[in-house]
């Protein structure tokens, strides 16, 4: 029942029109954790500097997130510094990886079998590595992101031909497969052997494609947007937690998950860091998950 979650841990320096925080708590497997947390056992997996806040360890363990594959290292903790000027892409105004740089997952005992794994936004050859060290998962998820697909398409291919899903948006499949259609596109993908693949769309919600099914899903609705960042994160983590739950990787199951990651997602976008995902009533969670369900 529970999920391995192996991404960056970072500290975040975020300006969007509605304000700037500095050096706040971020990284792909923060976002995705704390929101998994809410369905089931969650471990995280990563690396952190000396200089990483207190308050954030606290704060995972508030939540009941695993730390036994979290490592300290001397140095100080991944950096990413960036600007909104749109709520869709953020300008990278500068990128710190530090301890990152040289970060190379171990699995510990307890995260080598587990009913679900998320490899998060990180490169593919550490999603790899990963790979490589798991014994017993049931549904193995990764993301990726522009920036690998561009570096390295050979490596991400073959972490996309060893997963069951594949996180990915719209501007990065037509990349990815060179295909105008996403449609076409996730169809190539599925070619490769994964089972569903899940189209972000932003405020358009997302479109889940598998070999014989569609599901198109609304966003929530957010009246205000502050911060953006990590909402797919937020998005990945709550579906693959909520999928942990499930013991087929079926329609029901999938959408379920979906409307799960769209809530989460969007309490997130309304607050700048994780500040919109701490300490939520799971009777919330499921109400608005019933909505969504009543839009749709």
């Amino acid at each position: 029942m529970s999920l391995v979650i192996v991404g960056s841990i970072g500290l975040d320096t975020i300006e969007t029109p509605q304000g700037k925080v500095v050096d706040a708590l971020g990284g792909s497997a923060n976002y995705a954790a704390i929101c998994a947390s809410y369905f089931g056992p969650t471990y995280i997996v990563g690396v952190i500097g000396e200089d990483y806040p207190e308050a954030g360890i606290e704060l995972l363990k508030t939540h009941n997130v695993n730390l036994d594959g979290l490592e300290t290292k001397p140095g100080q903790t991944f950096r990413w510094s960036g600007k909104y000027r749109n709520w869709n892409q953020a300008d990278t105004l500068s990128t710190e990886l530090n301890v990152f740089a040289d970060f190379s997952p171990q699995l510990p005992p307890s995260c080598k079998c587990c009913r679900s794994l998320l490899l998060a936004n990180i490169h593919p050859r550490l999603q790899l590595q990963v790979l490589d060290q798991i014994e017993s998962y049931k549904w193995v998820a990764c993301d990726t992101m522009n920036y690998w697909i561009k570096l390295c398409p050979e490596e991400l291919t073959e972490v996309i031909r060893r997963v069951d899903i594949l996180f990915i948006n719209e501007q990065e499949i037509r990349q990815y497969t060179g295909l105008e259609s996403i449609y076409a596109a996730a169809r190539s993908i599925i070619e490769l052997g994964v089972t569903a693949v899940v189209v972000k769309r932003g405020e358009y919600g997302s479109v889940t494609i598998l070999k014989n099914d569609l599901f198109y899903a609304p966003a929530y609705p957010v009246e205000q947007v502050k911060d953006p960042t990590g909402a797919g994160d937020c998005f990945a983590g709550a579906f693959m937690s909520y999928l942990a739950t499930r013991e087929e990787l079926n329609k029901d199951a999938l959408r379920n998950a979906v409307r799960f990651g769209s809530v989460l997602a969007a309490l997130n976008v309304g607050s700048f860091s994780v500040q919109g995902i701490v300490n939520l009533d799971p009777h919330e969670l499921q109400k608005k998950v019933h909505q969504l369900r009543n839009w749709a």
